[in-house]
């Protein structure tokens, strides 16, 4: 076979299983066919086999070959926009709805690790760090929206003390400590979420690039070399759809972010940075993310290309930020850099929706995908399965073209980019 192989990146050199799976090579028909075998596409598959519908996965490269398998490894609640956004844009009671979602994909993720028995380092606890007093009022108002709409019991505001007690950094003035965040091997995660699918009877095809999409009452998804009727369609490409819907292109755009692996360090000085081996991320606009792996290596990510180019050099991007975050690390040696791409949007809210009658679609995390792509794949089950009010509250949020469409959205969002980023080097 010659399957596109994951990215060079430390997941995929410790990766628990390196097997490869079938390309499509024949006429099948199923109820349901999903495009792309990340968390959304994988998460839909589980729901909907344990709902009793048939399923088949068409993957374009890997099993986790994009975002789901390059990412931060960060159990992130709520969206990339938060609960009292969305509320502004869908009134007071829809925003109840949105509140009861925003910490739901963290709990499935979990739930589905200790159900399927998937090994993929899972550990407790993650925190916004706070570089100025400004973002350490937006924590403190965070906390409080996120309690009004239900998250009890988790949250834990730090100062300056308590954020040095979580990480060994002069960088924070403080922090909020959410004790249902976390941390994954986001790849093996994806691993063990597809062989919970085929556990279960469903079918993953690799190597399997979806080139057209016949569309009508029973639709035919084909490859170069099958094809596979069915019922319904779920579109879970992403950041990696390459135009198969050109529909679904004008109000999203890929864009790529940066992560290094360092060697395994000391058990002592993996201990002084991550005392409590918590995840943690900055609240600047272009912000850092870091956390220690199972064998302790320090994983630090940030950075973003808008139009999603490969930088020719992630290292010189990335280690002076982790530099800046822990200049204990200067003699450390890094062992792996790699980019993946996440899909923009310009609201910054997924988007969400249906082509026809009986194709559906989720897409657009902007860089919250590890959880809220987890819930997405239990709204499209449910969709499918004719409870379609979770689905229909996403599918209402408005979405728009960015300026000047494609040719001009790389240029205006790097432009705010650096606005923001501006913003966030002078606080305010």
């Amino acid at each position: 076979m010659n399957c596109t192989p994951h990215a060079n990146s430390y997941y995929a050199a410790s990766a628990n299983n390196k097997q490869l799976r079938a390309k499509l090579a024949d006429n099948i028909e199923t109820d349901v066919c999903i495009i792309g075998a990340g968390y959304t596409g994988l998460s839909s598959a589980i729901h909907l086999l344990e709902a009793g519908f048939k399923v088949t996965v068409l993957e374009a490269a890997r099993v986790g070959f994009g975002a789901s398998g390059r990412n931060g490894g960060q159990i992130v609640n709520s969206f990339s926009r938060d609960i009292d956004t969305i509320e502004k844009t869908v009134g007071v009671e829809q925003g109840k709805l949105f509140g009861e979602m925003a910490f739901e994909g963290g709990r499935i993720i979990k739930h589905l690790v200790a159900k399927y028995n998937i090994q993929c380092d899972l550990k407790d606890g993650g925190v916004f760090a706070a570089l100025n007093n400004k973002q350490m009022g937006h924590l403190e108002s965070q906390k409080a929206l996120w309690e009004k709409h239900g998250h009890l019991g988790h949250l834990e505001l730090l100062d300056a003390s308590g954020i040095r007690g979580v990480v060994d950094s002069e960088r924070y003035i403080g922090g909020l400590l959410d004790k249902s965040g976390g941390h994954i091997h986001p790849l093996n995660l994806a691993l063990g979420e597809a062989d919970a699918v085929e556990s279960l009877g469903g079918q993953i095809f690799e190597d399997s690039a979806v080139i057209k999409v016949d569309q009508g009452e029973s639709p035919v998804v084909h490859t170069a070399e099958g094809s596979v009727k069915c019922k319904f369609v779920i579109v879970a490409g992403n950041a990696y759809l390459n135009g198969l819907m050109p529909e679904l292109q004008a109000k999203s755009m890929p864009c790529g972010t940066q992560v290094i692996t360092t060697e395994p360090l000391d058990e002592a000085l993996a201990q002084s940075l991550l005392p409590q081996d918590y995840c943690v991320e900055d609240c600047n606009y272009l912000l850092d993310y870091f956390r220690l792996s199972g064998d302790k290596r320090l994983i630090y990510g940030g950075g973003v290309v808008y139009g999603a180019r490969d930088p020719a050099d992630i290292e010189a991007i990335i280690r002076p930020k982790m530099l800046e975050t822990f200049p204990q690390l200067k003699d450390v040696k890094i062992d792996f850099t790699w980019t993946g791409n996440f899909l923009l949007t310009l609201s910054r809210l997924p988007q969400v929706g249906r082509i026809g009658s009986n194709i559906y679609y989720s897409q657009g995390c902007s860089g919250h995908g590890v959880t809220y792509t987890h819930l997405a794949g239990q709204i499209l089950a449910e969709t499918i399965n004719g409870q379609a009010k979770r689905f229909d509250a996403f599918a209402s949020l408005p979405h728009y073209p960015f300026p000047g469409g494609h040719m001009l959205q790389v240029p205006f969002s790097a432009i705010g980019a650096w606005y923001y980023s501006l913003r966030d080097k002078l606080g305010i």
